[in-house]
């Protein structure tokens, strides 16, 4: 004879799946923190802001992976990425910038990356470690001297234009972006975003 729950214990069961599903562990803190869309428009102020970065990095990287000198490589070009320069009057993490027009480029598949200046030490490090300590076998060990360089190098700017009056303050950012043959110092590609904030008082 199968068993019979009552519409209680059904529903506290009901309840006890839907909190299982909403949440993948217990619950710490006050209840005034919420999450919100990443990807929603933010409007907090007119100073750039993630919604400024999310729209410069997709730009950029889509504009970059249709440039011909991408699309007709033979092989999968490496390329290197110097930190995006801040030319505005306020503060803005280009380190962050730099990282996301990076990770997107990275994520198509169509270019390659070695590590950065930043990284280097960290990459010397394991090197020295895997064949100067005696602690490795020589025959797995990764060799000194192989290490791949970038055949190209992406550089860019961010820079802003600041109106206001007594009503409105108006700010105009232009980035922009170009790769760079290193060997032979010719620009290959570039192009360049545009976004115009304002706010009234």
């Amino acid at each position: 004879m199968p068993l019979l729950l009552s519409r209680t214990a059904l529903a506290a069961m009901v309840v006890s799946f839907a909190g299982c599903a909403n949440v993948s562990g217990p619950l710490v803190g006050g209840s005034n923190v919420q999450y919100g869309d990443a990807r929603a428009v933010e409007t907090v102020s007119n100073e750039f802001g993630s919604t400024d970065l999310q729209t410069i990095a997709e730009s950029m990287a889509r504009s970059l992976l249709q440039a011909r000198v991408i699309t007709n490589s033979r092989d999968t070009p490496m390329v290197t990425i110097s930190e995006v320069q801040n030319k505005t009057s306020e503060y803005i993490d280009t380190r962050t910038i730099t990282d996301k027009i990076r990770v997107q480029l990275q994520k198509s598949g169509s270019v390659r990356f070695p590590i950065n200046a930043n990284e280097m030490q960290g990459q010397v490090d394991e090197l020295t470690r895997q064949n100067q300590t005696g602690l490795y076998k020589k025959s797995g060990a990764a060799k000194i001297g192989k290490m791949e360089g970038a055949k190209y190098r992406i550089q860019g700017s961010i820079s802003s234009i600041v109106k206001r009056n007594a009503n409105i303050k108006d700010v105009f950012y232009t980035f922009q972006l170009s790769l760079v043959n290193i060997e032979s110092g010719v620009i290959e590609w570039a192009d360049e975003k545009d976004i115009r904030k304002t706010s009234t008082r």
